[in-house]
Parts: C-alpha cells; sequence; structure tokens
C-alpha cells in the first residue's frame, strides 16, 4: 500500500505544465511549476514546513506553543497544516486587502485571525508586521515566525523547489520567472538554479507601489514609490532580508489591472484557476519576450490557488469596482 503518513508528507513534487494559447507569442517553451498541487494549496506549504521544522530544532518552538505569523494568507495556510499535525496553535495576523475567502480559510483551519489596516507605515503599531511582532511578546510560548527575515524560507526553495525544477527540466531551464514579496522562492531557487549553471537567468514580477524594481536598479529605497495596490502576494514597503538582489538579474512590473485581467484569462484560455500573483507572473512573462530565443526554456511559478480570489478577480462587479473592466 502506499500513502502519506500525514498531510504534510503530500507538500513538493508538483507538476511543470506546458502554457500553449496565452505564449503562443513567444518564441520559446514556457512551463509552468504548478505549486497549488501543494496540500495548501501554495508554494507557501513548503517554506511553512521548514521554518517550523528548524524551529523545533533549534528549541525556539516548544511543544504545545503558539505560532504567530503576519501572512498574506498563504503562509498562514502552510502554518495551520503544520501547526495541525504538530499539536501547535496559530495566531495569524493579515491585511485588510487580502480576500475574504482567505481569512475564512485561515479560521476553518483552527487559526486565530487578526485583520489590520494595510494602509499605514510599516513601524506603525497597527500594521501587521507590528501586530504580530506585539503578540508573539505577549503571549506566553508565543514564537514569531517573521518569514520576511527568516533564513528558513530561502533554504526550503534551494532544497526542494529549485531541485524539481532543475530535474523536471533535465537541467535545460534557461530563465525562472516568479513574483517576489517574501523574496524565499525567488532567492533559494535561484541560488539553487545558479549553482548548476550561472547563465540561468532570474527574473522577478514586482508591482507597482512596490520598491523593489528601483531598489535593484539605483539601490536606492525610494518611499516615493510606496502606495497602496491591489495585487496580493507580491511587491513590499519593506526589504525583506530573504531578498537575494544579487542573484536576481531584472525586475519587471505588472499593473494591478493586467494582474487581474491575467488571472481571468488563464482560467478562462489555459484552465489554470490560479490566484492573482499568477496573472502578474504570466503578464511579466509576456513583457520580458524580448530577452528569450527559440530554444529557450523558460519556468514561470504560479504561488497558489483561484478559490481564494471568487470574490475578487473572479467576480465582475470587484473588477467593475475597480475599474478593470467596463
Amino acid at each position: 500500500m502506499k500513502y502519506a503518513e500525514n498531510i504534510l508528507e503530500t507538500i513538493g513534487n508538483t507538476p511543470l505544465v506546458k502554457l500553449n494559447k496565452l505564449t503562443a507569442e513567444l518564441p520559446c517553451l514556457v512551463l509552468a511549476k504548478y505549486e497549488t498541487f501543494n496540500p495548501g494549496n501554495s508554494v507557501k506549504d513548503r517554506m511553512a514546513l521548514q521554518i517550523v521544522e528548524d524551529a523545533e530544532a533549534a528549541g525556539i518552538l516548544k511543544p504545545g506553543g503558539t505560532i504567530v505569523e503576519g501572512t498574506s494568507g498563504n503562509t498562514g495556510m502552510g502554518l495551520a497544516l503544520a501547526a495541525i499535525v504538530k499539536g501547535y496553535n496559530l495566531i495569524c495576523v493579515i491585511s485588510d486587502k487580502q480576500s475574504k475567502e482567505k481569512v475564512d480559510i485561515l479560521k476553518a483551519m483552527g487559526s486565530e485571525v487578526h485583520v489590520c489596516p494595510t494602509d499605514v507605515e510599516p513601524d506603525d503599531p497597527r500594521s501587521y508586521y507590528s501586530t504580530a511582532r506585539r503578540l508573539a511578546k505577549e503571549i506566553p510560548g508565543a514564537w514569531y515566525v517573521n518569514q520576511y527575515d527568516n533564513p528558513s524560507n530561502t533554504k526550503a526553495h534551494f532544497l526542494s523547489t529549485g531541485p524539481e525544477i532543475w530535474e523536471q527540466t533535465d537541467g535545460k531551464i534557461t530563465h525562472f520567472v516568479v513574483g517576489v514579496g517574501t523574496g524565499g522562492t525567488i532567492s533559494g531557487v535561484g541560488k539553487f538554479l545558479k549553482s548548476k549553471n550561472p547563465d540561468i537567468k532570474i527574473w522577478g514580477v514586482d508591482t507597482y507601489g512596490s520598491v523593489f524594481k528601483k531598489f535593484h536598479e539605483t539601490g536606492i529605497f525610494d518611499k516615493g514609490e510606496i502606495y497602496p495596490y491591489v495585487t496580493e502576494g507580491i511587491g513590499e514597503d519593506i526589504l525583506p532580508k530573504n531578498v537575494n538582489f544579487d542573484i536576481i538579474d531584472g525586475f519587471t512590473k505588472v499593473t494591478d489591472k493586467d494582474a487581474a485581467f491575467y488571472t481571468q484569462r488563464l482560467a478562462r484560455e489555459e484552465g489554470f484557476f490560479l490566484g492573482n500573483s499568477a496573472g502578474a507572473a504570466i503578464k511579466g512573462v509576456l513583457q520580458l519576450k524580448e530577452h528569450f530565443a527559440k530554444d529557450d526554456v523558460v519556468v514561470v511559478l504560479f504561488h497558489d490557488h483561484g478559490s481564494r480570489y471568487v470574490g475578487k478577480m473572479f467576480n465582475d462587479d470587484w473588477m467593475r469596482e475597480k475599474g478593470f473592466i467596463e
């Protein structure tokens, strides 16, 4: 008989799937690393488990303790799976721009959820960064994950996602494209791939309202770049330690409207029912067209599942309200 001992053993080994219609104009092969096949329906399952297991090994997370994290929803889901199997309490702190579905899913998985305002400075006591840190200090036996600066985030993708992509493409990958938020995925995958072949290009997808692209190109952290945006899961108004800018070859920025529109197109034209960041990622690939040649193999990573966005990008009333459709 073949079976997993628990749900955590099903994390990883997600498929590569060829894109066809949306990438018809490109000269190269484009493959999606389809992370929704993880049990929590996102790439974040990988790093959540790695972070928890590293904290256990270091003696930071004690039996029966409480895990506290600021999350856009997907890391919270991964942590929820780990907490359930391993016997921890979980408190998720989430910003109010995230979908209602994400909050409801976290609650369904036994997490306590605190919702904080998006439109405040990161060091404001009301921000989800500050609130998560405060709760971790106030609650006895609590541990703050801090996925932005925790090196286990990058480590997870260096040990699992990167090697999987290398093996699945038989080492023929030439470009890796992914939306950047905490930086763990691009930095871990990028470090592994470049250790195998330094010529592989690593491209980050950023959003307008985020600081990554300008900082990478100029070394300037420009607060004038920061403003509220709709796209979930990518971009930041801080510089997480997990973003290794030396590994990244470049960034391309995608608008909120394009991200939402291409999320719908992925579903309707490819049968890929994915989250908002996937729309941004595939539009980013299309914007990078001039960098690809005939024999290139481009891998784009899709983070999470469309079920978390049915009230947003897959809802025409919401799309109209945002001015994304007539």
